[in-house]
């Protein structure tokens, strides 16, 4: 296969950017897995209190790391300010816990390659979601719906981690919410920055790790609350 073909060479103009907050268990293998195929992997360890800083240093990726916690937000923020320094004409957030697939970033870039846009989004309702729990489903579907009201765009998966954007969009975006609404955020911006995009199936391998670590029911509505709020003052 094309993707089995390019996995035997080294990606230069795309840089995974890997937020990370204690994620000692798996940071290694995420990483090692994304080297063998991309040359630029960027990890943010944000402020970590177990090994991930120093498992991730194993990997051969670039480490950056803020000395407190400030959220994922914060650290993918940090990772794509540091990114722009690099080489590279795509940029790709990219999740710590092994959920997401090199396989689907190559195809990602390679659509980007073929028809430009500013931002690839990826969608796991377009894809596949392996043993993705029916609460966790609904919750899903229901984040869809909110942030499609709140933005404006016509999205089939709201927060997907998985995102390949150009260095238009790198430059510009300037995510200001350092938690978990920095997904929102990502999509209100697209609207307002009137970025073009295009959403593409994905595949998220789901764990028990990763289910343990993903947001829970309050964090999502801490979310719409938070979005509910940001709306007000924008008025």
């Amino acid at each position: 296969m094309y993707f089995d073909r390019l996995l035997t060479m080294s990606v230069t103009d795309t840089v995974l950017i890997v937020p990370a907050f204690n994620e000692g268990s798996v940071i290694t293998s995420t990483l090692s897995e994304a080297r063998r195929v991309f040359d630029y992997v960027v990890c943010v360890d944000d402020g970590s209190s177990d090994d991930t800083y120093e498992n991730a240093q194993a990997s051969g990726a670039i480490i950056l790391r803020h000395v407190v916690n400030l959220g994922q937000g914060a650290a993918l923020q940090t990772g794509i300010e540091y990114a722009q320094r690099l080489p590279v004409s795509y940029f790709v957030s990219f999740d710590a816990d092994g959920q997401h697939s090199c396989d689907d970033v190559l195809a990602m870039r390679q659509s980007m390659i073929d028809d430009p846009v500013d931002v690839v989004l990826g969608s796991r309702f377009l894809g596949t979601s392996q043993s993705i729990p029916k609460a966790r489903r609904i919750l899903l579907r229901a984040a869809v719906l909110f942030s499609n009201l709140t933005s404006g765009l016509k999205l089939t998966d709201a927060h997907n981690g998985l995102r390949l954007f150009n260095r238009h969009v790198a430059q510009t975006i300037c995510l200001q919410d350092i938690g978990y609404r920095h997904a929102s955020e990502f999509t209100e911006k697209i609207a307002k920055n009137q970025y073009t995009y295009r959403e593409l199936p994905v595949t998220i391998r789901y764990s028990d790790y990763s289910l343990a670590k993903g947001q829970s029911a309050l964090n999502a509505v801490n979310i719409v609350a938070d979005t509910l709020t940001a709306k007000v003052l924008q008025r």
